[in-house]
């Protein structure tokens, strides 16, 4: 977990606000899970996103609202992605205001008996959750990146050859 807890004047996170945090973790992880859970339901999977959410998916495309996220995995659920799982675990919860929350994750689609995810079907994912006013956490904004190991180990070969910083 890592989190900005507020300080006291000495510098130090309450017992308070440590335990605020570690619920409201909490709950970002629960319902991390239940959007996990509610694939290939389309509107079960709409409904953990706000009215006004952003999806940008693994090939670039961009979703603007709950209404075209329904839509644009209607025909996926329904179609190539029928009977299909979501696989995701998450790396890390960042709480950088009391109602936002960042979840980086990875990710990917389940078919069949797999139990995790070919290597072409991993992505890395951001998820910006927020806390409504009725106290319950939905996804504000998530960003899809198809992983690409062989490109990622080149660019970090690259990397090596960068002049050093002085």
């Amino acid at each position: 977990m890592t989190t900005r807890p507020s300080t006291t004047a000495e510098g130090t996170a309450t017992a308070t606000d440590t335990a605020t945090l570690a619920t409201a973790e909490a709950e970002v992880r629960a319902h991390f899970e239940k959007n996990r859970l509610a694939w290939a339901d389309t509107d079960a999977y709409g409904a953990t996103f706000t009215e006004d959410a952003d999806y940008v998916t693994f090939f670039g495309g961009r979703m603007r609202g709950r209404h075209e996220i329904e839509e644009g995995h209607r025909g996926l659920f329904e179609g190539v992605l029928k009977g299909s799982r979501l696989w995701a675990a998450v790396d890390s919860v960042v709480l950088p205001a009391p109602d936002v929350a960042l979840v980086h994750a990875r990710g990917g689609v389940l078919k069949g008996r797999r139990t995790r995810p070919s290597a072409r079907a991993r992505s890395v994912q951001t998820y910006v959750m927020v806390r409504g006013a009725d106290g319950e956490w939905l996804i504000r904004a998530f960003q899809n990146t198809r992983r690409r190991p062989r490109v990622e180990a080149f660019s970090n070969w690259l990397a090596g050859f960068a002049p050093k910083q002085r």
